[in-house]
């Protein structure tokens, strides 16, 4: 594996930052800043899409047949590092990096002529139905029901942790259509409009104070077979490759070390324990350092994992790998933002940053009191815990590698 970039990748490069020097506006450049979890501000994500979608850069990794850039895994690495540096907000993965693919591999040229295009243009909001109340990590134990009536399936049910259902107009679910021997057989994939009749959302308000996450139910939905991505009974077959792009679908990296780098610079000024300044603390200085090595370990494996990609592999194991290593590595950054925020890390002031939903807890309008990256370190931490959970818990991960990658059985 070559590490270093090209004359090509550089001059895309510097493509990429004159791009986004012209049409970030100081408001997008906020919205992706002050963000608090994995998701931005809605009205500045779709703002963004928008303009991303007129250069044709939206879908980076689609085909261009489907108005996808013709990127190399390299580009789209590129990309995504110079976006997370000059501060743009991210799109929402729900339609572009998770259902998309699973539509491009799967669905039938119909499917794709209706719901691609509007995808990019941000037309379809999307949300993911997988999740159930009593069906987490244990996906293939789901009960919402699908029952064959005629063109329809007749849906019944519920999904929980949806991700922006508030605001999505479509969602795409797992659903059972049949009851097997083998608990994965039986299940179809489902794209349901969130305006039909029976669908209805209630919010779940994170510890964070936001609204992001939602429980959608389903009472006698009726949804056209049309709908049905893959074929009915194997759903599985479709959840399993979506996955892949839900847990390995980008790198982690770039935004570990625009964190520590903004952690080393706080860390300059930040009062430390017995000493001037926080950076000259020891002990906190070996955390960064052992911070700091984790992130450069992974960003290797991204790399080869880009490396393999671009040879026409697929993320494969290496998906669930980045999933364990990324995001608790999120998390333990978080951590550290927490120490070194100190007092003020003790507030709770979601006015000062740019949540992900709206803020639904009481709390001040005024002035924030210390200074912002401060204020913004417990948001971040309490928006983080649920990083190991989210996509298949990180034990659930190991278990794949475990199987797939140790052959134990």
């Amino acid at each position: 594996m070559d590490l270093q970039w090209s004359d090509a990748d550089l001059a895309f490069r510097d493509e990429v930052r004159a791009f986004l020097k012209e049409h970030l506006t100081e408001d997008l450049r906020e919205a992706g800043r002050l963000m608090t979890s994995v998701y931005a501000d809605h009205e500045a994500s779709m703002k963004w899409q928008r303009i991303l979608a007129a250069k044709g850069w939206a879908a980076p990794a689609w085909p261009v047949e489907y108005g996808g850039c013709g990127w190399s895994a390299a580009q789209r690495y590129i990309f995504s590092r110079e976006r997370i540096a000059a501060g743009a907000p991210p799109l929402s993965p729900m339609g572009i990096q998770m259902c998309a693919p699973a539509l491009i591999e799967f669905g039938t040229p119909e499917q794709k002529d209706f719901f691609l295009p509007r995808m990019l243009s941000g037309e379809h909001f999307w949300c993911q139905g997988y999740s159930e109340p009593q069906s987490g990590s244990d996906l293939a134990s789901l009960q919402m029901s699908a029952v064959e009536d005629g063109g329809d399936l007749v849906c019944n049910g519920s999904k929980i942790w949806a991700t922006h259902a508030n605001v999505a107009n479509w969602i795409f679910c797992l659903v059972r259509t049949s009851r097997e021997s083998k608990p994965q057989r039986g299940i179809t994939f489902l794209l349901i409009d969130m305006a039909t009749p029976g669908v209805s959302v209630q919010p779940i308000v994170m510890s964070s104070g936001e609204h992001i996450q939602n429980q959608v139910f389903f009472d006698n939905v009726r949804v056209p077979k049309g709908n049905v991505i893959g074929q009915i009974g194997d759903g599985w077959t479709v959840a399993k490759y979506l996955l892949e792009f839900e847990r390995g679908g980008v790198a982690y990296t770039p935004e570990f070390h625009l964190m520590l780098e903004r952690l080393r610079a706080f860390a300059q000024t930040a009062p430390g324990e017995g000493t001037a300044r926080l950076i000259d603390c020891p002990e906190f200085a070996a955390k960064l350092a052992a911070a700091s090595v984790r992130v450069e370990t992974l960003e290797v494996y991204e790399l080869r994992t880009m490396s393999a990609i671009s040879a026409g592999g697929s993320p494969g194991a290496s998906a669930s790998v980045m999933k364990i290593l990324g995001t608790e590595l999120h998390q333990h950054i978080t951590e550290l933002w927490l120490e070194a925020a100190g007092p003020y890390g003790r507030a709770y002031q979601p006015q000062a940053v740019r949540p992900g939903g709206p803020v639904t807890l009481p709390h001040a309008s005024g002035a924030p009191a210390g200074p912002l990256a401060a204020v913004a370190a417990p948001l971040r931490y309490l928006n983080d815990r649920a990083g190991s959970i989210y996509a298949g818990s990180n034990e659930i991960q190991r278990n794949i590698l475990a199987k797939v990658a140790l052959d134990l059985h």
